[in-house]
């Protein structure tokens, strides 16, 4: 009867934590993924491999809870998937899955699982993007530019580019004619999620300077606007890097190394922008801070303009950029601390809250 009991708590406070998981969520994976590449880039041994067995672990947890979610929440799973506001946190599945998938090329050579994880994130990539644009586009209650859009959106960018991130990984690893057919498709997918940014940054731009614009409205969800510049500004380094096996992508070294550079310099201008409006938030505004999951779309861009300014030197032999991806490390380890200790007392809490619930019955 006890065990009865307590399976009964156990299955109704599970269901209570996946009945508004936000579909944002995998954006965790994303930044502890990206922020253990840079590390790895960085010589930094021990962050990157303890990052890389969390990140596999938070990974699998994520996808329970999604099934779970669909088992249990269906309705509200789908209908969050054409929300204007919650529909755009679904890509983070196929960044966390492609980022996850550049982790274990790049620190444990396992090619076998990424090409999986790079499957998959296609087919992510292609059910997700004309399941939410479309239904986006036709469905008749729409809300006001304003109120509909957010940095969020960026994350098809990012999702986009975390497919010719991990194409251009794998691409090196494959002989031809593989090679010249992954390469070609990965920068395919960079040049469409370049163009892709700026329909939707214009938009953006646009509510940052002609909406009223209030602490709540600035989600962290906004510093995806140099988050995608940034891992675009990857996607186009390991182009640059795989040019001497791709003889289209040598003859379109100058177009490649242009738009690389233009990409990190637009990522770059953004960083300052988002320190100051998040001074103002926290600082002048007051704005509470606490633990959202929200929040883990704010450290992937930090994790992201480290290793891509480090690839970027690397690719153009830009030595003299080198002392940024070794200060902003630091500023993206900070951040993710920060946020995983929020999660551990969020966790504790709930669990403190779980016992003392089942004691009382």
């Amino acid at each position: 009867m006890v065990l009865v009991d307590t399976y009964s708590l156990l299955r109704n406070g599970l269901k209570e934590s996946v009945k508004d998981l936000s579909p944002a969520y995998f954006a965790m994976v994303m930044a502890t993924g990206i922020i253990s590449i840079a590390a790895h880039l960085l010589g930094m041994r021990f962050v990157a491999f303890a990052l890389f067995w969390l990140n596999i672990i938070v990974y699998l947890i994520l996808w329970f809870l999604n099934v779970l979610r669909v088992i249990w929440f269906r309705r509200q799973f789908f209908s969050d998937m054409v929300d204007h506001k919650r529909g755009p946190g679904f890509f983070t599945s196929i960044a966390g899955s492609c980022v996850l998938g550049s982790q274990f090329v790049l620190i444990s050579g396992n090619y076998r699982i990424a090409i999986f994880l790079w499957i998959l994130g296609i087919v992510l990539w292609i059910a997700l993007t004309y399941t939410i644009f479309t239904a986006l586009t036709i469905k008749e209650n729409k809300p006001l530019l304003d109120e509909g859009i957010t940095g969020a959106w960026l994350l098809a960018v990012v999702s986009t580019q975390s497919i010719a991130v991990l194409s251009a990984l794998i691409a090196s690893h494959w002989e031809q004619p593989y090679k010249r057919e992954v390469n070609f498709f990965a920068l395919s997918m960079w040049l469409w999620g370049g163009m892709l940014y700026i329909w939707m940054i214009s938009l953006i731009f646009y509510r940052y300077t002609f909406f009223r614009f209030s602490p709540g409205d600035l989600t962290p969800p906004y510093w995806i606007n140099m988050g995608a510049m940034a891992i675009s500004t990857l996607a186009g380094s390991l182009l640059i890097i795989n040019a001497p096996d791709a003889p289209f992508l040598r003859s379109l070294l100058p177009f490649l190394k242009g738009f690389t550079v233009f990409f990190w310099a637009t990522g770059t201008w953004w960083i300052p922008m988002l320190f100051i409006l998040a001074a103002w938030r926290y600082v002048y505004k007051r704005f509470p801070l606490r633990y959202d999951p929200l929040y883990w779309g704010a450290i992937f861009p930090l994790g992201m303009y480290t290793a891509c300014t480090f690839q970027m030197a690397r690719a153009m032999d830009l030595e003299f950029l080198h002392v940024i991806p070794r200060c902003f490390v630091y500023i993206a380890l900070s951040a993710w601390l920060t946020a995983f200790s929020g999660l551990v007392y969020l966790l504790v809490e709930r669990l403190i809250a779980f016992v003392c619930k089942s004691e009382g019955e």
